[in-house]
C-alpha cells in the first residue's frame, strides 16, 4: 500500500489513539490530528477528582502513565504524529477529499486532503435550553479551562451554595466533588423519577440517592428547571424550579451527553434519528473512506440490536485500535457492546452492565431480577463490605441480561460486575454463572462468591421454588397503604427484630428460623407475609419451611432489612 494521508478530526480519546496505532503499523504514512482545542488527549473523566481534590494539579489529566505530559510537541516528537491545534473543521468535501478548516486565532482558512478520514469529533454536553443558562456562573465543567475556573472559584470561597442539574454520571460525581471537601451546600435537580436513569433499576438508584442525602445533598426528582436568574445579594444565581426557588453561587449542567456530528451530517454521511453517525462492524461510516468511533457514533447494543449512545472512555480507547488496523491494510472488527458503566459516589462504587430490569420489559423480554446482599470477603476476615448486587435474566432462556451493583468497595464491585459482562458478551446463561470458577481467599472473597449467589437466587425465582418482592414493592404495600392483610414475618433473632416488632406491634411477628419448625401455629393464613431477614437467606429457608406445610401466602424480601436500610426506606434498627 502506498504512502497515504490520514487526517483525522478530533483530538481527544480517539482521535491520537487512531493515529498512535497507524504509527505503528505504518510508519511512513503522514497523519495528522486536528482539534479546536488547546488541550488535547487529556482525561475528561478525571475532571471531578481534580475539582474535588483527589487528583492535585490539572496537568495530571494531560499525562501519560509514564508522567510525559501529551502536547502536541510529545505526539509530534515521540509518535511523529503532526498535531494541529486550535483548528476548526468548518465543511467537509467528500468528493475532493479535503476538510476546509479554520484556525482559530487568526482567522486563517485552508484546505486539508485526505486520502482517508477519520472522525472523533467527539461528543458535547446536552444544553439546558432554558432562559438565563448563559449566565456567568453557570457551566458544563467538560474542559480543562471550565474546570480550572470552577476549581479557582470554589477554593477561594466564592461558591457557597451550588446547584447540579441531572443526575446522570457526571452530574453525581460533580455533586461529590463541590460538596464533599469543600463542603458546598449543594442540591440536586434531576427531570426523571429517579437518579442514573436508565443506568439502574429502582432500588439500587434508591440506595446511591440516599448515599447522597446522607452526605447532607438536597435531592429533588422529578422537577424541571425552568429559568435561571440572575439574583442580586450574597448568592448571584437563582434556579427556578417547578416547585423551588434555589439560591446559588455556581450551577453545573450534568445532563448528558449527546454527538458533535455536525460536520459529518452536513457532508451526507448517514446518522441514526438520534444524532449519532451510523458505522459497520470496521467502524466506517456511509463513505468506506471515512472512519469515526468514540462520542460521535452510535453502536448496536449486544442483547437488544439496536444502536444505542453510549460515549464511554473505554470503547473509544478500543475503537480506536480497530480503526487503526483497518485504515493500515488489517481486517479488524468492534463487537456490539453491552453498556458496562461505573462511577464513584462519594465513597460508593457503582457498577452495571447490559440491561436493567426496566429496559428489558420494554424490548418485550421476560425478564426477571434477582437482589443479593453479600460480603465481599469471607464474614470472619475483618475490613469486610456489603455488596448489592441485581442480576437480570431472561427466564424463558434463563440467559443473562445484565447486571448492577453498588459497594463501598468499589474495587469489589466493579470486578464482579466486569466478571457477568464477560459472560453476557459470551451470551452466557445462569448456569455459566452460578459454575463461574472465581478465585478465593477470605481478605479477596467468599468461598461461594456473590456471582455464584445471586446466580442461584435467580435459578430459584425462575423456577419457581422462590416467590420474592422487591424493595419497592414492600414499600408500597407495608409502609405506603399499610394493608392489615400484609404482615411481615421477620425470621431474624429477638434482638435484631425487636426495633420492628415495637413500632409495628400488629403487623411485624417475630419468629426466629431456627425455630420456626415448632411455631408453625402462630403464622396467620389469612394473611399475605413478608418474609424478612438480614440479606434474604434465612428468609428463602423460612419460605421453603412454610411452602412445604402449605402457606401458600408467604414472599421474601429481596435483599433484606440490609437492602431497605441502604436505600433509606425502612432506617430504623
Amino acid at each position: 500500500m502506498a504512502c497515504e494521508r490520514i487526517l483525522i478530526i478530533g483530538g481527544g480519546v480517539l482521535g491520537p489513539k487512531v493515529a498512535c496505532r497507524l504509527k505503528r503499523l505504518k510508519p511512513e504514512w503522514d497523519v495528522t490530528v486536528i482539534d479546536q482545542q488547546e488541550e488535547i488527549a487529556y482525561s475528561a473523566c478525571g475532571i471531578p477528582y481534580y475539582i474535588s481534590g483527589d487528583v492535585g494539579e490539572l496537568q495530571g489529566l494531560m499525562t501519560a502513565s509514564f508522567q510525559m505530559v501529551r502536547s502536541p510537541e510529545f505526539f509530534e516528537n515521540a509518535k511523529d504524529v503532526r498535531i494541529k491545534t486550535r483548528t476548526q473543521a468548518l465543511a467537509l468535501d467528500r468528493q475532493a477529499r479535503q476538510v476546509r478548516v479554520r484556525q482559530v486565532e487568526t482567522g486563517v482558512e485552508e484546505k486539508l486532503s485526505y486520502d482517508k478520514l477519520v472522525l472523533a469529533t467527539g461528543r458535547r454536553p446536552k444544553p439546558l435550553n432554558v432562559a438565563g443558562a448563559e449566565l456567568p456562573g453557570v457551566v458544563s465543567v467538560a474542559t480543562l479551562m471550565q474546570a480550572e475556573a470552577v476549581k479557582r472559584r470554589i477554593s477561594q470561597g466564592e461558591v457557597a451554595k451550588a446547584v447540579i442539574i441531572g443526575a446522570s454520571p457526571r452530574g453525581l460525581e460533580m455533586t461529590a466533588a463541590v460538596s464533599d471537601l469543600w463542603g458546598v451546600e449543594t442540591t440536586l435537580v434531576e427531570p426523571g423519577s429517579q437518579v442514573l436513569p436508565g443506568l439502574l433499576d429502582v432500588p439500587l438508584a434508591r440506595m446511591v440517592q440516599y448515599e447522597v442525602q446522607c452526605r447532607g445533598v438536597q435531592v429533588f426528582l422529578e422537577e424541571s428547571v425552568q429559568e435561571i436568574l440572575a439574583a442580586p445579594g450574597k448568592h448571584s444565581l437563582e434556579v427556578i424550579t417547578s416547585t423551588h426557588r434555589l439560591p446559588a453561587d455556581l450551577v453545573i449542567v450534568a445532563l448528558g451527553a449527546e454527538p458533535r456530528t455536525e460536520l459529518a451530517v452536513s457532508a451526507g454521511l448517514l446518522a441514526s434519528p438520534n444524532g449519532g453517525l451510523l458505522v459497520n462492524q470496521r467502524l466506517q461510516t456511509s463513505d468506506p473512506d471515512i472512519y469515526a468511533g468514540g462520542g460521535c457514533i452510535e453502536y448496536p447494543h449486544l442483547l437488544t440490536g439496536k444502536t444505542i449512545y453510549f460515549p464511554e472512555t473505554s470503547l473509544a480507547h478500543r475503537q480506536g485500535r480497530v480503526i487503526g488496523t483497518n485504515i493500515a491494510g488489517g481486517y479488524a472488527t468492534f463487537p456490539d457492546i453491552l453498556g458496562s458503566f461505573t462511577l464513584k459516589v462519594f465513597d460508593l462504587g457503582v457498577a452495571g452492565t447490559g440491561l436493567t430490569l426496566e429496559t428489558a420489559r420494554n424490548e418485550g423480554l421476560t425478564a426477571e431480577a434477582a437482589l443479593v446482599v453479600q460480603q465481599d470477603h469471607a464474614h470472619f476476615y475483618p475490613t469486610q463490605e456489603l455488596i448489592y448486587l441485581q442480576l437480570v435474566v431472561d427466564s424463558s432462556s434463563r440467559r443473562l441480561l445484565g447486571a448492577q451493583g453498588i459497594s463501598p468497595n468499589g474495587d469489589a464491585v466493579v470486578g464482579r460486575v466486569n466478571s457477568i459482562a464477560a459472560l453476557l458478551g459470551q451470551h452466557g446463561n445462569l448456569e455459566d454463572l452460578a459454575h463461574l470458577e472465581v478465585a478465593y481467599s477470605p481478605p479477596y472473597a467468599t468461598a461461594l462468591d456473590i456471582v455464584n449467589t445471586v446466580a442461584n437466587t435467580a435459578e430459584n425465582l425462575v423456577t419457581g421454588f422462590n416467590q420474592s418482592i422487591s424493595l419497592t414493592e414492600f414499600q408500597r404495600l407495608f409502609l405506603e397503604e399499610a394493608r392489615d392483610d400484609v404482615i411481615c414475618l421477620d425470621v431474624r433473632g429477638a434482638a435484631n427484630a425487636a426495633p420492628f416488632v415495637a413500632r409495628f406491634p400488629e403487623r411485624w411477628l417475630n419468629i426466629p428460623q431456627e425455630t420456626l419448625k415448632y411455631r408453625f401455629k402462630e403464622i396467620p393464613r389469612d394473611k399475605r407475609l413478608i418474609l424478612i431477614c438480614n440479606a434474604g437467606m434465612r428468609s428463602y429457608e423460612a419460605l421453603r419451611q412454610l411452602q412445604t406445610h402449605g402457606f401458600d401466602n408467604a414472599v421474601g424480601l429481596q435483599g433484606g432489612v440490609a437492602a431497605l436500610k441502604k436505600a433509606g426506606i425502612l432506617t430504623l434498627e
